[in-house]
């Protein structure tokens, strides 16, 4: 499969989805103009991902801060990697906030409630 790779770019996340070197991770700030759309080649690529995917996958969340808008998707995210634990291989989430960032910290604790994944919570040092 293709490497699917954004940088960072003002309200739009950074994205590494590259299998070779099984890394997986959104980062940033998650505000794009139009949401779906901008998810819309990581849930294609996801899709495919299904079909063969690696046997343990650590998708990483490292956001300073994302929209309501994009709280939604990054449930689906969830939901689709909650489809590749179902093939039978082992999915790992990792939820990175700074230590400071009660509602970060707090919003992953709630999409590990919702969703049936191995869930790290992980506090990073705050900037500033």
């Amino acid at each position: 499969m293709e490497i699917l790779k954004y940088e960072e770019s003002g309200l739009n996340p950074g994205l590494i989805l590259d299998i070779e070197n099984k890394k997986f991770m959104l980062s940033g700030k998650s505000c794009p103009e139009n949401v779906v759309e901008f998810y819309q080649p990581l849930m294609k690529w996801l899709d495919e991902y299904k079909e063969n995917p690696l046997e343990k996958t650590i998708f990483e969340f490292n956001l300073e801060y994302y929209n309501t808008a994009s709280s939604k998707i990054l449930f689906i995210i969830m939901q689709k990697l909650e489809a590749v634990k179902e093939t039978g291989n082992d999915v790992l989430i990792k939820w990175y906030f700074p230590e400071d960032d009660e509602a970060l910290e707090e919003a992953g604790e709630e999409y590990d409630d919702l969703i049936d994944l191995d869930f790290e919570l992980i506090a990073t040092e705050s900037i500033g």
